[in-house]
């Protein structure tokens, strides 16, 4: 999916019709009822002129009462009948259309989660939305609206011009005359219209994006007093995709009362030659105003088609992009999501952690700019290792190799001594206890949040998880307790209450690794001591890998490896790093003695 993906593509494409037809065969009958339906109520009112003719001709010429009032009564009986049928036809192409929705929308979703994480390092999540949201939205017009009309507009045609040959061909020549025209105009609108759509498509989506990236970072849009210049920005934005609509609409504004300006025309022609007819050639004035009806009907199917066309044109606008999204390569790491998965059961114990290797692993986000150079270095089981270094220099994308978020090019990672490609990723995944710097909670409860959908954890082990950590003094305080609501990504709770809650969280599974990256950075000096308390426990028979800036949380641990610029550059204990005297011994001047600045020690490297 590329940032312009809006502008490619076809007018008509059988393959993405093809595609999205797909979506309606459950629901065939349903659909196959609805057509059955739209041709009954396209042949009822094909009988309204045909009635007009015969309530003229049989009725009010020869003053017969009795035939005009059965006419009447028949008349009434097709008004009702078609109103019945209008109903029914709505009724299940919009049950139809929403359920097919619902299909669709429910695909991409299962699909995104499938998607690699570097999908959406490239990807705006408010391009992503719009595709779930709006994109879907103008599907479900063409399912409601265009399928079954089609075949009802189509039957209509037919129809009229049988009847009209039937009452007098002349009069159908007339007709036909203005066909011409007709063609002209549509041609004319279809080549503008195909292209004012995919514009309006491109706009909304650059809205999207711009308002959800700009909603998520409302802090620092306030705090680096950006909001004049971001609302200009939004005002040009917005104005791009006004204009975008305002040209469709211009190009609707003219070519409907074109079609009617011809319909007109087409009238006045055959009141012109017909009036004629009745006068000197004998049709019955019965006649003529059947034809004038018919006329009329005539120019309706062709008006619906041409919206029909506008409608389809924006249908293959929007699924190109929908089927660009679900025919992108899901990660080979990703859990599968057939239905509601079974219970897994909980991981053998192994009393002394996993081992984990990295070997010679090279990785790199862009081409040959390579973040992890020649990585190579062991995770013992029950050890406890820590990764320091300076910012960029590769820490936390270990961490994200480890989780098969990312692949290394080069090299290989091994987890109890098999490749890490191998490996199931949810029973990999298990066994990992993973602490982020940057917590996201859900929507929902505080229980909720812990469970994070493992329904083998009762909520005891969840509360019990919150004491081994200390996150349970300011649970109890809140409102509602365990049950207290949690908003948004947790905006109600400070970084620190939310970081004891991932503590928690992490823990409750009994991972048999444990990865903390940067966990303690935002929290206060006496937190941060109740949660080292904890873990010093908790740590016992498992293997930890531990992520962090503040060397003072890591002196206790069994090795230390010093990353700089993707490299291994030491490893050690704290003892014999400080005793070597080199890049940790410097960086650990830095926090505890101030001796340098960290340019100069960079600058030194």
């Amino acid at each position: 999916m590329s940032e312009h993906d809006e502008e490619t593509g076809r007018a008509y494409d059988h393959r993405l019709m093809r595609r999205l037809t797909a979506y309606l065969h459950p629901y065939r009958m349903q659909v196959a009822f609805a057509i059955v339906v739209t041709l009954a109520q396209a042949a009822v009112q094909l009988t309204f002129p045909w009635l007009t003719k015969e309530a003229i001709d049989l009725g009010i010429r020869h003053r017969d009462t009795y035939t005009l009032d059965r006419i009447a009564l028949v008349y009434l009986t097709a008004l009702l009948a078609a109103f019945v049928l209008g109903y029914l036809q709505a009724q299940v192409m919009q049950r139809v259309g929403q359920n097919v929705m619902r299909d669709l929308r429910t695909a991409m979703f299962r699909h995104l989660q499938r998607l690699p994480v570097p999908f959406y390092d490239r990807n705006p999540i408010g391009r992503l939305m719009t595709r779930v949201t709006n994109d879907v939205d103008v599907l479900n017009e063409l399912f409601t609206s265009g399928v079954d009309a089609l075949f009802g507009d189509v039957f209509m045609l037919v129809g009229i011009v049988f009847a009209m040959a039937r009452l007098n061909v002349e009069l159908l020549a007339v007709t036909f005359s203005v066909l011409p025209l007709i063609f002209i105009v549509t041609l004319t609108f279809r080549a503008k219209v195909r292209r004012v759509f995919r514009e309006v498509r491109t706009q909304l989506a650059r809205m999207n994006a711009f308002l959800n990236e700009n909603l998520s970072g409302m802090s620092t849009v306030q705090l680096m007093g950006r909001e004049g210049r971001n609302a200009r920005q939004f005002r040009d934005i917005n104005a791009d995709h006004r204009d975008a609509n305002l040209l469709a609409n211009t190009y609707h504004a003219v070519f409907f009362p074109l079609l009617e300006l011809v319909s007109a025309i087409a009238l006045a022609l055959i009141i012109w030659y017909g009036g004629r007819q009745v006068m000197w050639t004998g049709i019955t004035l019965g006649t003529l105003v059947a034809f004038i009806q018919y006329t009329q009907r005539f120019f309706r199917p062709i008006s619906d088609l041409s919206e029909k066309y506008g409608i389809l044109q924006q249908a293959m606008a929007s699924s190109e992009r929908i089927f660009a999204l679900l025919d992108t390569p899901p990660d080979d790491a990703a859990l599968p999501l057939d239905g509601a998965p079974a219970p897994l059961p909980a991981p053998e114990p192994r009393p002394h952690g996993i081992r984990v290797e990295f070997d010679h692993v090279w990785f790199a986000y862009d081409a040959e700019h390579w973040v992890l150079q020649d990585v190579t270095f062991t995770l013992e089981p029950g050890e406890k290792l820590a990764l320091v270094g300076a910012t960029g220099s590769g820490k936390t994308t270990l961490t994200s190799l480890l989780l098969r978020f990312y692949t290394a090019q080069r090299g290989e990672i091994r987890v109890d001594g098999v490749p890490l490609g191998r490996w199931d990723p949810e029973a990999l995944r298990r066994r990992i206890g993973f602490v982020l710097q940057d917590v996201f909670l859900f929507s929902g409860t505080v229980l909720a949040n812990l469970r994070m959908g493992e329904e083998r954890l009762d909520d005891e082990t969840l509360r019990q998880a919150a004491r081994e950590v200390h996150a349970h003094a300011f649970v109890e305080r809140l409102p509602g307790g365990w049950d207290a609501p949690v908003r948004e990504r947790g905006a109600t709770l400070s970084a620190g209450q939310k970081q004891l809650l991932s503590f928690a969280r992490a823990l409750a599974r009994d991972p048999d690794l444990l990865v903390l990256d940067e966990a303690t950075s935002s929290v206060d000096t006496h937190t941060e001591r109740l949660i080292q308390t904890a873990l010093q426990r908790l740590m016992q028979g498992r293997t930890s890998l531990v992520i962090a800036h503040r060397l003072s949380t890591i002196q206790d641990v069994d090795r230390i490896v010093v990353l700089h610029h993707g490299r291994v550059r030491e490893a050690g204990t704290h003892a014999e790093l400080l005793a070597l005297g080199g890049l940790y011994t410097r960086l650990y001047q830095l926090q505890f003695l101030g001796a340098k600045s960290t340019a100069a020690v960079i600058q030194q490297e």
